[in-house]
């Protein structure tokens, strides 16, 4: 018997009983779905992650002061100021890596407009490139220049989330807002980025020049700064620039060879790496137990066809005693259970697909306060699940057929 007809065989044997077939397939159905589903899910969450991660900036260098160590207890990072506004300029200047570095002074204090009061989550002072690097974009007004970070000049620009309550009517660009008593100008409002992976309100914010901030709000003689965050000119050169600027501060900070640095360089692809290890486990974790539903579908397919082989014993006993062989009813049976896991391999993309495109549609109504919920589909777990739904039948559906191969031609046309 060849393998067409054989198929031929075993698809008018499914055919026959329809009921009996589709409930054989529904626990492959589901099996498959939820893996498609479910894997779907976990990357859809991995890319929505990354995507929130890349507004935090393009290929980020973050540079913080190093750690002091007193009466034998060893303090964490940033614990002393090492770094200065000129260390910031010496990185664009020294190192062909990095394309942008601007100084960080934080501040804390309550804005006030009129009759109206509120306390930003950040107020940071940073240089006319900290836009480009931390992928701020300009919603209307403009971001101050370098003239007027010379100038110590009291202009900023604020998030909308300072603007949806200093500002309900929206208008803001040349108003004046006090911080510390001290009047600013605001020139431009940031372009909303919601919220970062931390949960913490990005656009509640105020940026302006860091030697205004030094010089009016933090009281900061010595020229001290409290981060530097960089850009390198390409993922690839991530590594490099932070060689670049270890290097560069090590020699500007006259640190000798056998001393620590007193400063620590940390790299968005560091946190990106981990993200996307996270975001693997989950996947593999979700699929994990979403196959466990294949497995019960195949020991439901080894049932039905038990039933099968005792259901036809008799047609079983006329083809052996025709002259068929027992490896041509082996093959019979077991191909029968392929075609059945198969089947239920395909409806059961179908449905996961679906099924994710219904869960998109539904998150990004009713649970997504506005962030869109990426759609993925992921073509290996497409594959993965057919294989192994397939694997499931032939290995569920040997026993059964082998059963079969087995029956003795007289017993089995006596068989009643």
């Amino acid at each position: 018997m060849n393998l067409t007809l054989t198929i031929r065989v075993a698809l008018r044997a499914i055919a026959k009983n329809k009921t009996r077939a589709g409930l054989t397939v529904l626990g492959i159905v589901i099996g498959v779905g939820a893996v498609i589903l479910l894997v779907s899910i976990s990357q859809s969450a991995g890319l929505m992650v990354q995507e929130q991660f890349r507004t935090l900036g393009t290929n980020m260098l973050f540079i913080i002061p190093g750690s002091q160590e007193g009466g034998g207890v060893h303090l964490s990072s940033g614990t002393i100021t090492t770094l200065i506004a000129a260390d910031a300029e010496a990185m664009m200047a020294e190192c062909p890596s990095v394309m942008a570095a601007s100084p960080i002074i934080n501040a804390r204090a309550q804005i006030v407009s009129g009759n109206l009061n509120w306390s930003p989550d950040q107020i940071f002072g940073v240089n006319e490139l900290y836009p480009a690097i931390g992928n701020w974009k300009i919603k209307n007004g403009e971001f101050f220049t370098a003239k007027e970070i010379h100038a110590a000049a009291k202009v900023c620009a604020i998030g909308k989330t300072v603007v949806d309550n200093l500002f309900p009517g929206g208008d803001c660009v040349g108003a004046t807002i006090r911080i510390k008593n001290i009047p600013f100008r605001v020139i431009g409002v940031l372009e909303a980025k919601g919220g970062n992976l931390f949960g913490q309100d990005q656009d509640n914010l105020v940026l302006a020049p860091y030697t205004t901030i030094m010089k009016r709000l933090s009281g900061n003689t010595y020229n001290n700064v409290d981060a530097i965050f960089a850009s390198a000119r390409a993922a690839d050169r991530m590594q490099e620039a932070c060689d670049d600027v270890t290097a560069l501060l090590r020699q500007r900070h006259r640190i000798r060879h056998n001393n620590l640095n007193d400063f620590t360089v940390h790299n968005s692809s560091e946190i990106s790496k981990v993200l996307n290890i996270i975001t693997m486990v989950m996947t593999m974790l979700l699929g994990s137990v979403a196959s466990v539903s294949l497995v019960v579908g195949g020991v439901g397919i080894m049932n039905i066809m038990l039933v099968s082989v005792t259901e036809r014993t008799r047609e079983i006993g006329i083809r052996l005693a025709v002259g068929a062989r027992a490896r041509d009813i082996l093959w019979q049976f077991l191909v029968e259970a392929m075609v059945l896991s198969l089947l239920g391999g395909i409806i059961g993309v179908l449905a996961g697909i679906g099924s994710a495109a219904a869960a998109t549609y539904a998150v990004n109504i009713l649970l997504s306060g506005g962030t869109r919920w990426p759609f993925t589909i992921s073509i290996t777990a497409i594959v993965v699940s057919l294989v192994f739904s397939a694997s499931v039948g032939m290995f569920f559906g040997y026993y059964p057929a082998l059963k079969a191969s087995r029956l003795d031609p007289i017993e089995s046309l006596r068989y009643e």
